[in-house]
Order: structure tokens, then sequence, then C-alpha cells
């Protein structure tokens, strides 16, 4: 044990306030308990709240937590997020006191905390969005993710759950290689060592003073307890990606994550999400094939479009991928594997730099708006506050060269790991533009977005066009309301449309002592033209799902959400709570049912609707 050292004037713990922030056990131990407070906290307000009043959960856990924090730090501390995590700090407790087995091989396999993460989370995003990200949604999820990371603490010693369960575990450990931190000791020290108190004190069971030697940290958190133990550890500051550019002992499932995350998000995003939203959205081979497979099965309310989106996306980046470090092994004449294990980081910052910029975009022109408000509102206050910076400022595009940065690296990065491929260097030229292949996909598909969205505008329908429309408004016929009675009752009373299909923006009123239900407002400002007398009009209210009088209505008004029969959205809800609530989340005006109508009228007025979407 080494109880002073002279540290170097890159060591952060050099820095007294450094030091406190990264090294101090109250300090760090008071961290650890707030953000396991709040933690706990916004899970039981997800259960007591789970409307969409409730601000709190939805801010801290996607608005605070990620992407802004953890996509933040890990490339620039790495992955200290871990070192703060309430699982992995009560973790520590629950397996000194637990039964302390190894864990069987079967378990101990890092593909399914992958995989729990690529399909289980980012799957389910895109088939059926919003589902979990709703406040109930939300506690339930990260109740089950306790609960089964609580029970591997107990059963299991060293850490297992963090390095094999946690959907985020390896990802973490596979994007902190490219801090401009690292973790590690000082050899001077260490060489003379025999008590090893660094490795005894870890609760991962591993050996900090032999990361130097490895080039890397391996399933190293950055919990500090070996900082604790002994003076001769050092964070020191690095160039950007130093662990990466090194030779170390490589790990296929840390390869696999960056392409599948590439895939789940920078790609997948831009074809839902940024050719989802072009007027041409409905050509995409995604939603054409979703059309296609909708004349055959009834897919409820999932996103099918959303869904096929995702599917391509990970076909198209593997193919690139793989296609292309195939071509460059047999150019090289190495083995597939070697190839693979070895040129595959170059293609780390293509997902975790461009998602920086868009987190931080987003941080500053709507989430930090969301977080303060959500925070207000779990400790009793309510705060309406604008961003800090107007959707569309001009020096916001500079965050748009973080993705051209993140594809400058990567083909650096694979210049660099050429190196520990032994072969001709006139077979390494013509090997390179094939390994880089994924790289040059991820150029041409926003390329491609940009293309599309400047030549064919963007579409007002929503995220993919008539899919979108008829997913979001959609709700199963078990969760409706029907008030007609005959052989029709399904259909809206004026256009005939299919009522569930387009539920959330219902009306009904009474006509002549009947009950008559409508798709939308629009339709009943039709009856109306028409001459009915309406009486007793009711709404949907988005939040219950239930009929409410449109006089205690709070419609919003032009969100970015799909329109029924309209060029305008208006969905109406009981509480103004929850038309903030939607209003801040998607945007548009808060008005009265008078007003919302009145508006429904003029559109009627000035032009003849066109035909509801889906």
């Amino acid at each position: 044990m080494v109880r002073t050292i002279q540290r170097s004037s890159r060591d952060l713990f050099r820095r007294a306030i450094l030091r406190l922030i990264f090294k101090n056990s109250r300090f760090v131990t008071t961290v650890r308990i707030l953000v396991s407070g709040l933690f706990f906290y916004a899970i039981y307000l997800g259960f007591a709240y789970p409307g969409k009043e409730n601000l709190f959960t939805t801010a801290l856990f996607w608005g605070l937590f990620w992407p802004f924090f953890i996509v933040t730090t890990l490339p620039t501390f790495g992955r200290i997020f871990c070192g703060i995590c309430p699982h992995g700090f009560l973790g520590r407790y629950i397996t000194r006191i637990g039964l302390k087995k190894k864990m069987p091989s079967w378990l101990a396999n890092r593909y399914i905390g992958i995989f729990l993460l690529f399909l289980g989370w980012w799957g389910v995003y895109y088939a059926f969005p919003g589902a979990m990200r709703s406040p109930l949604g939300t506690a339930i999820l990260f109740s089950v993710m306790t609960a089964v990371a609580f029970l591997f603490y107990f059963l299991y010693r060293e850490m297992s759950y963090c390095k094999y369960i946690c959907p985020i575990g390896t990802a973490l450990r596979a994007y902190g290689k490219l801090s401009f931190t690292f973790f590690g000791s000082y050899q001077t020290a260490c060489g003379s060592c025999k008590t090893f108190d660094c490795a005894q004190s870890c609760p991962y069971g591993l050996s900090p003073f032999n990361f130097n030697k490895k080039h890397t940290i391996g399933d190293c958190t950055l919990c500090m307890e070996c900082t604790h133990a002994c003076e001769a550890i050092h964070y020191r500051v690095v160039p950007p990606g130093y662990a990466i550019y090194q030779k170390f002992k490589p790990l296929a499932a840390e390869i696999w994550v960056y392409l599948l995350i590439l895939a789940a998000i920078p790609i997948s995003m831009a074809f839902a999400h940024g050719l989802g939203h072009s007027n041409v959205a409905d050509e995409m081979i995604w939603s054409r094939t979703a059309r296609w497979l909708g004349e055959y099965i009834d897919f409820g309310t999932m996103d099918v479009a959303g869904a096929f989106a995702f599917v391509y996306a990970t076909l198209f980046t593997l193919i690139s991928a793989l296609g292309g470090i195939w071509i460059a092994s047999k150019i090289l004449k190495k083995n597939f594997r070697e190839v693979f294990l070895t040129l595959g980081y170059a293609f780390a910052p293509l997902f975790i730099l461009a998602s920086m910029a868009h987190a931080w975009e987003f941080f500053l022109t709507s989430n930090s708006a969301r977080i303060v408000e959500g925070f207000a509102w779990g400790f009793g206050a309510n705060l309406d506050i604008d961003p800090l910076v107007k959707r569309g400022t001009d020096w916001l595009q500079i965050f748009h060269l973080f993705r051209w940065i993140a594809v400058a690296w990567a083909f650096y990065i694979l210049y660099r790991r050429f190196v520990y491929l032994e072969a001709p260097r006139l077979r390494k030229i013509l090997a390179y533009p094939f390994a880089g292949l994924l790289i040059f996909f991820f150029i041409g598909v926003n390329l491609y977005r940009s293309y599309i969205l400047d030549t064919y505008g963007r579409s007002h329908r929503g995220m993919h066009g008539m899919y979108a429309a008829a997913t979001f408004q959609r709700v199963d016929p078990s969760r409706a309301t029907l008030l007609m009675r005959g052989e029709h009752k399904e259909s809206c009373a004026v256009c005939g449309m299919k009522l569930t299909r387009f539920y959330k923006t219902n009306h009904a009123a009474t006509v002549r002592g009947e009950t008559r239900q409508y798709c939308s407002m629009h339709c009943l400002g039709q009856a109306k033209r028409r001459g009915e007398e309406l009486s007793n009009i009711r709404v949907v209210d988005n939040e219950t799902l239930r009929f409410i009088p449109v006089k205690k209505a709070f419609y919003v008004i032009g969100s970015s959400q799909p329109a029924t029969m309209s060029r305008v959205s208006k969905y109406a809800f009981g509480s103004q709570e929850a038309a903030r609530a939607f209003q801040r989340q998607f945007g548009g005006r808060l008005l009265d049912f008078k007003a919302a109508l009145r508006q429904a009228l003029e559109e009627e007025s000035a032009t003849k609707p066109p035909r509801a979407s889906g």
C-alpha cells in the first residue's frame, strides 16, 4: 500500500477540486446516495402518478440520465455513470451479504446484456414508440431491472450482473475507450508492491495495477474503491481515444456493441425520424414493406413502419460492416475473425459523437426546460420556463459538424488499427476502403437524408407518414368506448372511417335523441354544417381515453402529432396539466373547444380537407 506519491501534471487527482469530485469517499458516497434517492423517488412517482402530469419520472430517466449525462461523459471521462449507478452502488453491499456463487457459464455471456439493450429496448421503442417512456412504463421498466439486478448481486460474486446482464454494462465499457482519460497506476510504486491492496479492494475482482500493461481498464466502472486503498492509482488525461489505439486483447462483444448500437440509434433514427419525416416517407422501403404486410396482418397498435425501419437499418449496417471486413480479409489474406477484432474498433466514434451532438442540441432547445420543470413538479412546485436556446438558432448548426468529426476520427482509428495486422503495404492500401465500408455507408445515409429533406421537404403528418397517424391515434378496440348501436357502430357517423383507428380524436354528440360518434372534430363540424342540432358534445380525453364534456376539455392545436381529416392536429385533455405536458413534448397551442371548433370550420371554408392518412 502506498500512502503518498508524487502525481504527474496530467493526473486529475492532483487537482484538489477534481480529487474531491472523483476520489473523496465522503463526497462520492453523498452523490451516490443522492442519485439513488432520486432514482427510487422517480420510480415511486411513476406508480403514484402514472399520467402525463408526472413530469419528474421521465425528466430524470430520459432527460438527465439518458441521453445527456451518459452520452456526454463517455467520450470525456469514460464510464463514470457506472460509478454513481444506484444498482452498482447498492449492489456492492448486497454482494457482501450474498451467496457469492460463481455465475454459470450460460449466464456469463455479455451478449445477454447487449441484446436486452438492442432488442428489449430499441426494438420495442421503434415498434411501440413511447410505450416505455410514459411515467408508468418507465417505473415498471426500472423496477423490473432493479429487482433482477439485486437478485443477481445476491446470488453471484464479483458484481457479475454489471459485466454480463446489465443492458448498458458492455456498451459503456466499449465506448469508454474513446475517452480522454485513463485509469491506471504508477508503475514505479507498483513494481515493488507485495500487498496488492488495490486488487483486494476491487468489488469486481480486477487488478488495477495491470491496467497500464494491458492498455485497457476492462470492466472497471470507476467506482474508485481502489483509490481509497492505495495512493498509487492515477486518473490521467490522455489523447482522445488513447486506449483504442493501443494493442490490447480485443473483445468481440465490444465491436458488436458498436455495430448494433449504430444500427439502432443513428441509422434507425435517420430512417424513421429523418426520412420518415419527409414528404416521400411512404415510398421508403420500410413503409412499403409495412403497407404490404398490413394487407395480410393486423398489427394492432404497432408502428409497423417504425419497426421495419429498425430492421432495415440493422440489416444494411451489418451487411456494410461484415461484408466490407470480409472483403478486406480476403485482400489481406487474413482470417476474418482476426481482421474483425482488429479493425472493428474503428466504428466506435460513429454513434457516440453524433449522439453527443444530438444530446447537447436537444438539451439546449428542449431538455433543459424539461428537466427543470420536471424536478420542480417532483418537489411540489410548478414552473413553465423557456428552453435555453430556440430551435433553428443559426449557431446550433455547429452540432451538425460532430457527425463529420466522427467520420474523420473513425477513418483515423482504422488507419491506426491496421498497424496490428501483418500484411504487405499494398494489400493494406487496397483493403482499407473495404474495411471502412460501414463508415462510407454512414456518410451516405446522412447525405441522402439531407438530400431528401432539402428536395422534398418535411411532412407535417408525423413520424412515419400514414402509419404514424394510424399508430398514434389508434387504440386497441378493447380500450375504446363505442357509443353508437347497430352494425355501423364502429364507423364514423359522417365519413365512415373506423373509429378505433382514430380514437384519440373521436368526438360524440346527441342528434335527435340518438348518440352519434365522429372520428374527428372535422367530421363533428361537418355534421354541424349540415344543420344537425348537436347537444351533449363530448370528446376523448387523451389521458384516460374516456369521453368528457367538451366544455371541460383543454385542446392542444397544431402539435407535431398527426391530424385526422385536417391539416392541423387537435387533441383534447381533461386536465390543463396533461395538456401542457403534451404541448411541451409535441408543440402546439392551448385552446378551448369553441376556439378549436371555429378553427376547424375555418379550415373547411378555406380548403377542402385532405383525405385522412391511413
